[in-house]
């Protein structure tokens, strides 16, 4: 393993539904067991009904483009470009996107093996 390495994300492919959402995880191309940087991008006036949260994997989301609200278990927060928001592991996030979209990057720190992500489906309803 080298001391560092270098990647763009655009040259990641995308995972997810791309006509709503995608998603550009970094983590094993740049070899990391520290932290995970992903680019999500959500199109305009998606709103997400499924949710996740992690055992022990703490995130932050900064926007670089857009804006939407971010949903953290039963409260909903406007965000806006260049804001960040830390949520801890256990609670449940989401993000709905406003009539331009939302971007936003995404870091995550250290995992246990295979991961430590929990979905909850259905955990917002369309409103």
């Amino acid at each position: 393993m080298s001391s560092y390495a270098v990647k763009n994300l655009m040259e990641i492919d995308p995972v997810g539904d791309e006509s709503s959402v995608e998603l550009r995880f970094s983590r094993k191309f740049i070899d990391s067991e520290q932290l995970g940087v992903t680019l999500e991008r959500i199109a305009p006036n998606f709103s997400a009904t499924d949710g996740h949260k992690h055992e022990v994997q703490e995130e932050a989301y900064v926007v670089i483009e857009g804006s939407g609200t971010i949903k953290l278990d039963d409260e909903r927060i406007e965000i806006n470009k260049w804001d960040v928001v830390r949520v801890a592991p256990e609670v449940t996030r989401g993000f709905e996107a406003g009539p331009d979209g939302l971007t936003l990057i995404a870091v995550g720190g250290s995992k246990p093996e295979g991961g430590d992500g929990v979905i909850e489906k259905g955990r917002w309803s369309l409103e």
